[in-house]
């Protein structure tokens, strides 16, 4: 049975294994510096960014990490999800929607009209689950580097 919960301190470790198979997806090295700042912010109360995961039979199978956004536009706050991974064995699995469905319920209870998130285009997995969930947008992205 698969439960969706808020990330807790004692799921660093978990936490971290997971986190690496999102970091190896997207070709980015972690630090150890940068895994600790992540997860300050994710343990601080006081921080925008927070944690969800799945755990089956006490393995953490899948997390995402999402925040509140201001959208000045609407003048109101928005849903933006900023990282979902699971573990390789179980894509394909219900894991990803949950989590989605678990951020659409917290998304309800904070009052936002609506979630987003990017993807890498050749995410093609990724993608066909999403464009069953959601709305695929015609914006574009742009990075400028400092």
């Amino acid at each position: 049975m698969i439960i969706i919960r808020s990330l807790t301190k004692s799921d660093f470790v978990k936490w971290r294994e997971v986190y690496h198979f999102y970091a190896e997806h997207y070709q980015v090295s972690l630090t150890d510096e940068g895994l600790n700042t992540t997860w300050g912010w994710l343990m601080d109360a006081q921080n925008p960014v927070s944690g969800i995961v799945a755990c089956c039979n006490k393995k953490l199978t899948g997390l995402a990490h999402y925040r509140t956004m201001p959208s000045p536009l609407r003048g109101k706050n928005i849903g933006f999800l900023d990282d979902i991974v699971v573990r390789p064995e179980e894509r394909g699995s219900c894991v990803a929607t949950m989590l989605l469905d678990e951020l659409k319920s917290i998304g309800e209870q904070e009052g936002w009209d609506i979630i987003r998130w990017i993807t890498r285009d050749n995410n093609y997995r990724a993608r066909g689950l999403y464009d069953k969930l959601a709305i695929k947008t015609d914006w574009n992205m742009y990075e400028m580097g400092l």
